[in-house]
């Protein structure tokens, strides 16, 4: 009798656990995805797509303590109590002129848990994805000791895994946020690394699934890590608070936390970030895709009319080095008024001067004295040419208002801030102040040492960020066993595929010395690109950059004028864009619009092959094509290429051939 007593109190005390827990079920606007929420003693998600087991369960919270009492405890996630579950469907779109379309549609339907203990737990479906954060309701302030964020998978899939490397100073989270992608299973992660996002798993049936956040504020950015216990998914890893710091890193520019605590952020009411899983059945759905634009905070810049994208003349990759002129060329005011003329020759709208124009320890003081910045303002608004400054980030941080101020009156158009290395929560809100300040002088900015991550929309004179193992690698790449020791090419048609869905990315293309993987050598001074000359005439399409570089020599351009005149008339902002094809790590075809003219750019890895580009998406009668390909020896030499103009219809399909490490690209343009 007693055991019979005792099965039935633990039965019934089961049945009133389950009664406790509550799911949620959430579809996306086409009812493909599924979202399911279960809120109990745990709070986890899960996803499907269509028959696939995209996410299993996997766990959803956040634990912190009030600021002023270590002994009481906030939790969110944990014994959830939902007081309200509210549901909303949303079919919206907003303006987007700094992009590469005009603007995008955000359509989804909405699940808002309002959970006992002052916080909202708030999930989106949409058709080609999924995302919940927090919302806290929090009265006073508290420190967040943890957030858990698991992603759970059903196998041990595949993935690309963009690991941390290259610490400064052997601190664990600062990085440049530059990597390659490692391609192996979920379990054979390293265990004594960070991965940044966008992190992609590759699933049954061709099916993606890729993690990424968004919308990040006032908050520290997410690293993954592989999930010790299953070995079959990854979670979440945040940077502590930093709580001492020294100058260090690269040439003493950065700031390095040398003592961080035991928490992560200290927050109050607010929005936290975006925890996303998108989810596309192929992979062109990855290279034109704008979740991030959908869950970041809306522009906050009343009128951004004064916000001028463009192209650059840019002199660090190509060491300020000029032929055929009659003064030495350095880092001096002749030098900059050469790239001034090219510029203003060529339609580029600015000029960067780089590193070593003012001191390493401020902005105001120590200024280069071969250089007169009055003088080049001067003379680049005779021209039409701005002028963009570097600044590291420890110097922009400490002069901020004051140098903002400063260089704004004197007619400079904006900076190139370097070396941020971080995103814990200070960085992240010295980011904020920084770009709201240059917003407030008119200043637009290339953010360096950092990836996008949804400030873009927020503050949209932010027009690009690095993050992406650019065009400077070749600089200094290692020749391993006669060949390099990376896959420049592979790794161009795998960036803007998982890279590029946070935002764009200075990858300071236009390289016209070109080399096979035979015959690449880094040479600083006179440096080449990995791959053929059409490979770097197609970054232009292919690669997001509202601000976008030239990063060779005026002199080499004005040798190649067919090739520069090219790349100089792509836009940097589109109204349209099209994936076409591809593959990650294989190739890549896209067309993007602006205005009526299309501009078409295809690429592969060291792989030649040949690709069908189907002209549909014109609209009726005949167009001019201008057509740039791989030339029959561009296998053996890189530099070698086609130019054709030739009329070409919607109802045609062009079929072409890149060479290994090639490319291929075409603008057209409306018959009059």
């Amino acid at each position: 009798m007693k055991s019979l007593l005792i099965q039935t109190f633990c039965l019934l005390f089961l049945c009133l656990g389950t009664v406790r827990a509550q799911q949620y079920q959430l579809a996306s606007p086409n009812g493909k995805l599924s979202v399911t929420v279960d809120a109990g003693e745990a709070l986890t998600w899960q996803i499907a797509h269509d028959g696939t087991t995209v996410l299993q369960p996997s766990a959803i919270a956040l634990q912190g303590r009030d600021e002023k009492s270590a002994k009481k405890a906030i939790t969110f996630g944990k014994n959830v109590k939902v007081i309200r579950a509210e549901r909303k469907s949303v079919e919206s779109s907003f303006p987007t002129p700094l992009y590469k379309k005009a603007s995008v549609e955000d359509v989804y339907n909405q699940l808002t848990l309002k959970c006992r203990g002052g916080y909202n737990v708030q999930f989106r479906a949409y058709d080609d994805g999924a995302a919940y954060r927090f919302i806290s309701e929090q009265n006073k302030p508290f420190i967040v000791l943890n957030e858990t964020a698991d992603f759970n998978f059903d196998k041990d899939y595949q993935a690309f895994v963009p690991y941390i490397n290259d610490n400064r100073n052997g601190e664990r989270y600062c990085f440049s946020f530059e990597s390659y992608y490692d391609e192996a299973p979920l379990s054979k992660m390293h265990t004594d690394s960070l991965s940044i996002t966008p992190l992609m798993v590759c699933l049954d049936g061709g099916k993606k699934a890729v993690i990424m956040e968004a919308g990040l504020e006032n908050y520290p950015g997410m690293f993954l890590t592989v999930n010790p216990q299953t070995r079959q998914g990854v979670q979440a890893a945040f940077a502590p608070y930093p709580l001492e710091e020294i100058i260090g890193g690269h040439n003493r520019l950065n700031l390095i936390p040398t003592k961080r605590a035991d928490y992560i952020a200290r927050c109050a009411k607010q929005e936290l970030p975006w925890r996303v899983v998108l989810v596309t059945e192929k992979d062109t759905q990855l290279a034109d895709n704008d979740m991030a634009q959908r869950l970041a905070p809306a522009c906050r810049i009343k009128d951004i009319s004064w916000i001028k994208p463009g192209k650059v003349a840019w002199d660090w990759w190509n060491t300020c080095n000029l032929t055929g002129v009659d003064f030495k060329a350095g880092m001096n005011t002749p030098t900059y008024k050469a790239f001034i003329d090219f510029a203003a020759d060529n339609n580029l709208e600015y000029i960067i001067i780089d590193d070593g124009w003012s001191g390493n320890e401020s902005l105001l003081k120590d200024l280069n004295p071969d250089i007169d910045l009055k003088e080049l303002i001067a003379y680049g608004n005779q021209k039409g040419v701005g002028i963009i400054l570097w600044a590291s980030w420890r110097n922009s941080a400490k002069d901020t208002e004051a140098a903002f101020s400063h260089y704004a009156q004197m007619g400079i158009k904006g900076f190139k801030i370097d070396f941020f290395d971080r995103d814990d929560q200070p960085l992240v809100q010295s980011v904020e102040r920084i770009v709201a300040c240059a917003a407030e002088h008119h200043l637009v900015l290339d953010l360096h040492g950092l990836k996008p991550y949804g400030i873009q929309r927020t503050y949209p004179n932010v027009l690009n960020f690095e993050g992406v193992k650019g065009l400077e690698n070749a600089k200094w790449e290692p020749i391993v066993n006669g060949s390099p020791l990376h896959n420049f090419p592979r790794y161009d048609v795998t960036a803007p595929y998982l890279r590029m869905l946070i935002g764009p990315m200075d990858y300071t293309p236009g390289a016209m010395m070109n080399a096979t993987r035979e015959t690449f050598r880094a040479v600083n001074d006179h440096p080449m690109s990995q791959g053929t000359r059409v490979h770097q005439m197609a970054m232009y399409t292919l690669f997001e950059a509202p601000l976008q570089m030239l990063a060779d020599s005026p002199s080499k351009y004005m040798k190649e004028k067919e090739c520069t005149d090219f790349i100089a008339k792509v836009p940097t902002v589109f109204d349209e864009t099209v994936a076409l094809d591809g593959e990650v790590g294989e190739y890549l075809t896209l067309a993007r619009r602006k205005g009526d003219v299309w501009y078409i750019a295809s690429m592969t890895d060291w792989t030649p092959r040949d690709c069908t580009i189907d002209l549909s998406f014109l609209g009726e009668g005949s167009y001019e094509a201008e057509i740039f390909s791989d030339g029959i020896n561009a296998d053996r030499e890189a530099t070698d290429y086609k130019k054709e103009v030739r009329t070409v219809t919607s109802g045609d399909k062009l079929n072409i051939h890149m060479a290994p490490g090639g490319g291929w690209t075409a603008r057209i343009w409306k018959r009059r």
